[in-house]
């Protein structure tokens, strides 16, 4: 059986970056402070007091996060170019 390496590559690529920016977004969703008004008021979890700004640590985290988002969707949609254009890739 052989692969040729040159046009499983970027798949291969694409893949773990896709999977390493999922891992990091839904940690970085995770590292958010509530902000209330969800489903967890609904159940009692709206008991805190909010301030009127962010730290610098929480619009920081906000850029960050907006930034691995936006890889992880340029990677979903090169996945989706790579399989539709070179769908003999995929398949192998």
């Amino acid at each position: 059986m052989t692969f040729p390496a040159l046009l499983t590559w970027p798949i291969l690529i694409v893949s773990i970056v896709l999977i390493l920016t999922s891992i990091v977004l839904a940690l970085f969703v995770l590292m958010h402070k509530s902000r209330g008004g969800g489903m967890s008021d609904l159940f009692g979890g709206g008991m805190q007091t909010g301030m009127g700004g962010s730290s610098v640590a929480e619009r920081n985290l906000d850029k960050m996060t907006v930034a691995v988002g936006a890889v992880w969707l340029i990677s979903i949609l090169g996945l989706l170019v790579l399989y539709k254009f070179f769908p003999e890739i995929g398949s192998m």
